[in-house]
């Protein structure tokens, strides 16, 4: 297959001719939440200017907000590949809803009951769960690999048995980039009658995601990381949803998903989604050529039709897209003087990760490497971005974290070359 290029989706993000000081502005921030498309915009204008109100009542717009939210759950459940609409389940954030679920499923734990969590989480997928040994649960910490920032994934079985409950992993880490075989992860909890908790903030706009296929329990991402607006969505399969006790007001539907969705849902925010679905699924449908052998069973039949087809596509090209931006900028990487990069660097590697590195460079702090490339309008994080234990087991916390450059399908070689002309000129 010829090299991929996504660079004319760059017209769809608005953003991306803002510029500063005649310098036009590169976003390397991206784990920490993308540029959103204009279809979102334009959904979004249009909800506020002919379907504002809130549900139930037995007007215009409020029947048009109805139909937002049922367009919202159709649309995610096609891009995550659920079982239908009923198990898709929306709030403000991942963070937010891991803290709801995580209650109403320590609610039915005993003292003694295990958890196991992973020191290469985001704390969003570890500290829920911790709160939890206030009741007596028990919470495991899985290891990695400090030279490349793999799970220990020898440690993680050993940590699985039959006193587990849940394990909460994620699928990629927002620190490192790495992804986690999670289906082998799942299969190893499932055989020890455990759900399996996955955090797909990272990998959710980077590459397909099929939840049945991975057979997960409950999976969470989050649509501002994904080029659309700040909500939080989980996927949780129907017998959970239907199960586990939800903390909700009474007047409130005790029909799922709806007894999830705690008070009035960010309507707007979800027409917004449909708009970031209908901007993949165009991708999807204009790259389909180059992927009509992929997503086959063996006897060649596709397994995935329309919509869900054109969203796998879209994000296998992004995927391939970002793999070769990935190679470039690891590449230049090692040509600057006294730079340290963490977690795989093997360009025969670069399908074990998403294109999200974090380094440091010697006689700098990471805000310093912020600082500097900000001020040449370059965009990127310093800090430990909520991934508190594996810089902690890095030893990075104390020294101010590490600088992270997070790309995502509008970037290009072309701002690669500008950051590293930039940290060339270090002294």
């Amino acid at each position: 297959m010829p090299p991929l290029d996504l660079r004319p989706y760059r017209a769809y993000f608005p953003s991306l001719s803002q510029e500063i000081d005649g310098k036009a502005v590169v976003y390397f921030d991206n784990p920490g939440g993308t540029q959103v498309a204009s279809q979102v915009i334009d959904a979004m204008v249009a909800y506020f200017r002919a379907a504002n109100a809130n549900t139930g009542g037995a007007f215009l717009t409020s029947h048009r907000t109805g139909e937002v939210i049922a367009n919202a759950r159709s649309a995610m459940a096609d891009f995550l590949h659920a079982g239908g609409p009923h198990e898709i389940v929306f709030g403000p954030n991942m963070t937010t809803l891991t803290f709801a679920f995580s209650r109403a499923i320590g609610k039915t734990l005993r003292e003694g009951d295990e958890i196991v969590v992973t020191v290469l989480d985001h704390d969003a997928n570890v500290a829920p769960w911790l709160a939890l040994q206030e009741r007596g649960v028990v919470i495991r910490t899985v290891d990695v690999h400090p030279e490349n920032i793999t799970l220990d994934m020898e440690d993680m079985r050993s940590k699985i048995n039959e006193r587990t409950k849940l394990v909460a992993v994620g699928y990629a880490s927002n620190a490192s980039g790495t992804i986690n075989d999670v289906a082998t992860i799942i299969g190893w909890a499932h055989k020890v009658g455990a759900l399996a908790w996955i955090d797909a903030v990272q990998l959710a706009p980077h590459g397909p995601i099929d939840v049945q296929q991975l057979d997960a329990d409950f999976l969470v991402c989050s649509s501002y990381k994904f080029f659309g607006p700040h909500l939080g969505i989980v996927y949780g399969k129907a017998e959970h949803l239907d199960n586990f006790p939800a903390y909700k007001v009474r007047p409130a539907s005790n029909l799922a998903p709806d007894r999830w969705e705690t008070g009035t849902l960010n309507h707007e925010g979800l027409a917004g989604l449909v708009g970031v679905i209908d901007y993949l699924a165009m991708i999807g449908r204009e790259q389909s050529a180059l992927y009509s052998h992929a997503f086959r069973d063996a006897s060649g039949e596709s397994l995935y039709t329309g919509r869900q087809r054109d969203l796998k596509v879209a994000m296998q090209a992004m995927m391939d897209y970002e793999r070769e931006l990935s190679a470039y900028l690891l590449a230049g990487l090692r040509e600057i003087r006294g730079i340290q990069v963490y977690g795989i660097t093997d360009p025969r590697q670069l399908a074990q990760r998403v294109p999200t590195v974090i380094c440091s460079i010697a006689g700098h702090t990471p805000r310093e490497l912020a600082e500097l490339l900000a001020a040449s309008a370059i965009f990127a994080w310093d800090g430990n971005y909520y991934a508190l234990g594996i810089m902690q087991r890095l030893g990075l916390e104390e020294r101010g974290g590490a600088l992270r450059l997070g790309m995502a399908h509008y970037n290009t070689t072309i701002e690669i070359d500008r950051l590293l002309t930039c940290l060339e000129q270090l002294d």
